[in-house]
C-alpha cells in the first residue's frame, strides 16, 4: 500500500480539525486564516499526491532492487521490536534529509513550498511539495539495506508525516517535559520562522531530541514572535509557481554566471549563497521585517466563491483517486493531473483578481468537455461533468456578460 493511500484514510480528520482551529481562533479573536492562504495550502497538499501516483523518478525502483538484491536482512521481521526501531530510524533520517533540505539549494529548491506560507495554522501541514520524489530516497535507502519490510516503511512513512500535521498550530503553547523530547508545535513555529535569530532550526519530524544532539536546536522566545515566510517572499497564491520558483533561479543563476565552477557549486550551495558576479547584476530583495506585510491582494466575493468551489471538486475527486489509482488507466490519470493543477492555478489567479483567469477557465472547461466525449475521465465521469459544466457556465456568464466589468472592482 502507497504512502498516499494511508495518509488519505486521515485527510477527513485533518479538515476536521482544520476546521475546529478556524472556529476557535473566530471566536477567540484570534484567527489566523485566511481563505486564499487556506485554499493554497490545501491544494499543494492535493497537487503533492499525483507525481507518485504517476512514478515519476526512481524512488520505488531503486527501493525495490535494494530490497531483492542488497538486502542484509537484518531486520527483516514483523517483531514490535522492528516496527521501534523502523519508526526511530525513520525519524532520524528524516532529520538528516529535512536539515539537507535547508542547507543545499537543489534540496531547498524542493522543500521552500512549505515554508511560503505567512501564516501558521493546521492547514500549513498540508503545504507540500510536489518534487520530493526526486532526492528523498537518497536518505531512506539505509533502511531498506537493513532488511525492513516495505510494509513497515510504509506505514512508519505515513505516521511520521500524520504526527507532524498537529505541531502547525499557534494555539497550543509550551508543552512541559514534552517539548524536550518530542516535537511541538512551540518548536516547530521557530523552523517556520524568518526571523534572523530563528532561522534554520529545530528540523525533527517527531522527536526534537535530534536536535537537540545535533545542535541545530533553538528555543521559542517569549519576547520574540515569529515572523512566517521566506526571507525572499513569493507573492502569489500560483501552486505550480510555488513548486518552480526556486527551480527558476537555479536554473538562471547557472546560465548567469561566467564561472564553470561556479555553475555547478551554484547546485550544492546554501540556499543564500549565489555567485558574486550574479548578485552584483542582479539582487534579489529580501524582507525587511521591520516593514514586513503579508501577501495579501484583495479579489472580488465571486473570486473566492468559485476558488473555493475548484478546491472542494479538486479535494473530493483526489481522495476517490488516491483510493482507486490502480484501476485508472495512465493516459486517464495523466489527464486528471492536468485538469487537477490547472484548476488549483486558476483558483489561485481569482484570488489575485487577474481576470484573463475567467477565460482561461471556460477553455478548460470546453476542453475537458471534449475530452470526456472521446473517451477520457473515466473515473467518476458524472462528477468531473457535473462540475465541468458548472464551471463552464459560471465561467461564461462573467465572460460574456457586460457585467463581468464589475468583478474587477476588488472588495
Amino acid at each position: 500500500m502507497h504512502t498516499s493511500i494511508l495518509i488519505a484514510y486521515v485527510v477527513p480528520i485533518f479538515m476536521l480539525m482544520i476546521a475546529c482551529e478556524f472556529l476557535y481562533g473566530y471566536f477567540k479573536k484570534q484567527n489566523n486564516y485566511r481563505l486564499n492562504d487556506t485554499v493554497t495550502s490545501i491544494g499543494l497538499g492535493l497537487m503533492s499526491r499525483y507525481p507518485a501516483l504517476l512514478g515519476l523518478g526512481v524512488q520505488g525502483l531503486v527501493y525495490a532492487f535494494i530490497s531483492q538484491q542488497f538486502n542484509l536482512g537484518l531486520l527483516a521481521s514483523y517483531d514490535l521490536y522492528v516496527w521501534v526501531i523502523a519508526f526511530i530510524l525513520y525519524d532520524l533520517s528524516y532529520y538528516w534529509l529535512h536539515r539537507s533540505h535547508h542547507q543545499i539549494k537543489v534540496l531547498w529548491a524542493s522543500h521552500v513550498v512549505h515554508h511560503h506560507g505567512e501564516e501558521f495554522n493546521l492547514s500549513t501541514a498540508l503545504r507540500q511539495t510536489g518534487t520530493d520524489f526526486l532526492f528523498k530516497w537518497i536518505f531512506y535507502t539505509p533502511m531498506l539495506l537493513l532488511g525492513i519490510p516495505v510494509e513497515i516503511f510504509v506505514t512508519v512513512a505515513a505516521l511520521n508525516l500524520i504526527y507532524q500535521f498537529w505541531v502547525h498550530t499557534e494555539h497550543i503553547g509550551r508543552l512541559g517535559i514534552i517539548d524536550y523530547i518530542l516535537v511541538t508545535p512551540s518548536n516547530h513555529r521557530i523552523h517556520h520562522a524568518q526571523n534572523k535569530e530563528y532561522i534554520d532550526a529545530n528540523y525533527g519530524g517527531v522527536f526534537i531530541l535530534w536536535d537537540r544532539m545535533f545542535g541545530t536546536f533553538i528555543d521559542e522566545r517569549e519576547d520574540l514572535k515569529p515572523v512566517y515566510g521566506t526571507s525572499k517572499p513569493l507573492n502569489t497564491w500560483n501552486p505550480l509557481w510555488a513548486n518552480l520558483e526556486v527551480w527558476n533561479e537555479i536554473f538562471k543563476d547557472t546560465w548567469r554566471t561566467k564561472k564553470w565552477t561556479d555553475k555547478i557549486a551554484l547546485w550544492f550551495s546554501t540556499p543564500k549563497w549565489r555567485p558574486a558576479d550574479v548578485t552584483e547584476k542582479y539582487p534579489i530583495k529580501k524582507n525587511d521585517l521591520s516593514q514586513f506585510r503579508k501577501f495579501n491582494p484583495k479579489t472580488t466575493l465571486y473570486a473566492k466563491i468559485f476558488g473555493f468551489t475548484h478546491l472542494v471538486f479538486v479535494g473530493i475527486y483526489t481522495q476517490g483517486v488516491l483510493f482507486s489509482s490502480a484501476s485508472i488507466g495512465y493516459v486517464d490519470l495523466m489527464f486528471i493531473t492536468i485538469n487537477i493543477v490547472s484548476l488549483m492555478v486558476f483558483a489561485s489567479f481569482m484570488y489575485e483578481n487577474r481576470v484573463f483567469v475567467y477565460y482561461f477557465e471556460l477553455i478548460r472547461s470546453i476542453t475537458v468537455l471534449l475530452l470526456i466525449s472521446i473517451g477520457y475521465f473515466n473515473f467518476m465521469p458524472e462528477v468531473v461533468l457535473g462540475y465541468t459544466v458548472l464551471s463552464a457556465a459560471v465561467s461564461g456568464a462573467i465572460v460574456f456578460k457586460d457585467k463581468f466589468f464589475s468583478l474587477s472592482e476588488a472588495r
